[in-house]
């Protein structure tokens, strides 16, 4: 094949279709239909010169030339820091705004269970018996919490704590399929733990070192176990009243919004590892300690609330249904 004049009888059309895809979506119905005619032509011209011609520079700028082509035609993917944005800006937020109410209802329901432990715990020597001999609870609560901070390296203490909320939060969204019950075991369980070590530091005078160990990563934690359990119970509750939606697909749209919140928490529970581990227990200062939390708990409440919001009232609902590609053609 005479490469020159192969180039010479199709360079015209492969200029026109360069140009039409640098236009983008500024084509017209008839520049569409002429761009996928083009890209078909070339496409078949890119064969012919790899099979005909051993020219690589001609090879190359078809292949480059066709790929584009493609592209336009059927729909370039679109970057990764764009869906990573879109998830950042809206996705998380406004899943995780439009579960609030379930939200509030699991951290009210936890801190009043956790409360009434404690409580029960601290005016009650019975309790605090059967929970263990003297020296044990003598040795949790002047040594052994506090020390739980220390044991370890920051890094692996930070690595090891992000791994366990992570999987704690997974299975109460996950298991929430099965009517929300394992979520309702793991929101409780969480508590009881909780309300048990805060009524055996309370009951023997230490209130103020329970406090200022487990406020500053465990407003931020706490917050999105609740979040977790909040998801795991709408996808529960969905199952048993799915309202006007078929319940197939209030299950799919529930369960995609739980996706979202679990993949928007890895990011959360990674802040409140990184803060239990270098904070927690190195920082010595006890009101940095704890301002270091609140800052990030009101951060994070700050960004779900105003995000969220925002993306509400521009009718976004975080869904992350896909929809096939459309081909442009003239109308």
């Amino acid at each position: 094949m005479d490469v020159d004049a192969y180039v010479a009888a199709h360079n015209a059309e492969w200029q026109r279709l360069e140009w039409l895809i640098n236009r983008g979506r500024k084509l017209t119905g008839a520049e569409a239909d002429e761009l996928v005619e083009l890209y078909q032509r070339a496409a078949t011209h890119l064969s012919v010169v790899r099979s005909s011609s051993p020219d690589p520079q001609l090879v190359g700028r078809l292949s480059s030339l066709v790929a584009r082509g493609r592209a336009a035609v059927a729909g370039a993917q679109a970057p990764l820091w764009r869906d990573v944005s879109r998830f950042a800006k809206v996705s998380f937020p406004v899943v995780a705004y439009r579960a609030r109410w379930w939200w509030l209802g699991c951290a009210v329901l936890g801190n009043l269970v956790s409360f009434a432990l404690a409580v029960w715990i601290v005016h009650s020597p019975e309790v605090q018996a059967s929970l263990g001999t003297p020296d044990e609870i003598r040795e949790l609560v002047e040594h052994d919490f506090a020390n739980y901070y220390t044991e370890h390296s920051a890094a692996s203490f930070a690595f090891q704590v992000w791994v366990n909320n992570a999987w704690v939060s997974a299975v109460a969204l996950i298991f929430g399929i099965l009517l929300g019950i394992p979520t309702v075991y793991v929101l409780l369980l969480n508590q009881l733990n909780l309300g048990l070590i805060a009524g055996l530091m309370f009951a023997h005078g230490k209130g103020d070192v329970f406090f200022g160990l487990i406020l500053p990563h465990g407003l931020l934690e706490l917050t999105a176990v609740y979040l977790a359990c909040a998801g795991g119970l709408k996808l529960g509750w969905t199952i048993i009243d799915p309202g006007p939606r078929r319940r197939g697909q209030a299950l799919a749209e529930e369960g995609r919004a739980a996706v979202s919140i679990a993949i928007g928490l890895i990011a959360v529970l990674l802040v409140s590892g990184l803060i239990e581990g270098f904070v927690t227990g190195w920082v010595h200062v006890t009101w940095l300690r704890i301002g270091i939390g609140v800052v990030a708990e009101a951060a994070f409440l700050a960004y779900v609330i105003v995000l969220g919001r925002r993306a509400v009232r521009q009718g976004e609902t975080g869904d992350a249904d896909l929809r096939p590609d459309m081909a442009p053609v003239a109308g």
